[in-house]
């Protein structure tokens, strides 16, 4: 297992090094900071040049690119156009995504791996059918759409809950922000699942088991559960890093000043340093998650095992 790991993280080192250059690539070489920072006005060609100098942008792309990663390696992610510090903008915004994401990975988690159990275990009846058109309508409407339903019923019509979140985004504030961003994730880990289940119920070890006299709770948690979670796993561990990334919708909703609400503005400013920052940061989080789904494989199947 161990040398497993240092196998997996010396992989991890080239990905991450071809993520950060696209990235990096993408966002100086398709757009012009210097041009962006000085809004709609036109910047004296003289000043533009000097500020692309002390930039480093005068210099060849790869040469930016490495001086960029040795300064990340420093801890030093650049400052924002508005003079702040990048990494200081992440101090704010990561723990509040991270706490957003959660609650929509715990709710994901309970809701969606119950209800493809009970789906899968009534395969061809009419909850399971019921529960295949519920998730279906859920995939197909857009996250905007049923956040601010959500928001209008329960935050405005109902009153349950603020309609906005507070700035320091406690968790019981979050819930509702949590349940709209984990709405379609919780829909594939509920269709997963159940697929999981229904093809793992007819397979011998379950009928074995049964044939032993095993009570029916053991079989389904301890055997047909525990072997169907493995795509699930699979799943979720790649949802964590669309998560944090993907919740700028959710974010400006529900007014939550996190990862998607900088990366917002990042880009609606053409705030580039913000923006590469901050989805450098997003490509480690992917990386993290992908590692551990693998070393969780393990524990779910014994089979499996790392050379």
């Amino acid at each position: 297992m161990g040398r497993y790991v240092i196998r997996r993280l010396f992989q991890m080192i080239p990905v991450f090094i071809g993520a950060t250059f696209l990235i990096f690539v993408m966002v100086y070489a398709l757009g012009d900071p210097v041009a962006a920072l000085f809004g709609d006005k036109a910047p004296d060609p003289a000043t533009a040049a000097r500020i692309r100098e002390d930039l480093g942008l005068d210099k060849p792309l790869w040469q930016q690119y490495l001086h960029y990663m040795g300064n990340i390696f420093r801890g030093d992610f650049g400052t924002a156009f508005n003079g702040q510090k990048v990494t200081e903008l992440m101090a704010t915004a990561f723990p509040v995504t991270a706490k957003l994401t959660f609650v929509a990975i715990v709710i994901e988690i309970i809701v969606g791996i119950a209800l493809g159990v009970v789906s899968g275990l009534k395969r061809g009846r009419p909850l399971d059918t019921s529960l295949l058109v519920l998730t279906l309508v859920v995939i197909s409407v857009p996250t905007f759409v049923s956040g601010y339903l959500l928001q209008y019923l329960f935050g405005l019509k109902l009153g349950w809950v603020r309609p906005t979140v507070s700035t320091d985004a406690p968790l019981n504030e979050l819930i509702l922000p949590g349940i709209v961003l984990a709405l379609v994730s919780l829909a594939y880990v509920t269709r997963l699942t159940r697929t999981s289940i229904a093809e793992n119920a007819r397979a011998d070890y379950v009928r074995t088991a049964v044939a032993k006299g095993l009570p029916r709770r053991r079989v389904i948690t301890k055997h047909l559960l525990r072997n169907s979670l493995i795509p699930v796993v699979t799943f979720i561990g790649a949802d964590i890093g669309a998560l944090m990334g993907g919740a700028i919708v959710t974010e400006r909703i529900f007014n939550i000043h996190g990862v998607g609400y900088q990366l917002y503005n990042g880009i609606l400013r053409g705030n580039t340093p913000t923006v590469v920052g901050f989805v450098t940061i997003l490509v480690i989080v992917f990386l993290v998650a992908n590692l551990l789904v693998d070393l969780l494989y393990a524990v779910l199947d014994p089979r499996i095992r790392y050379a």
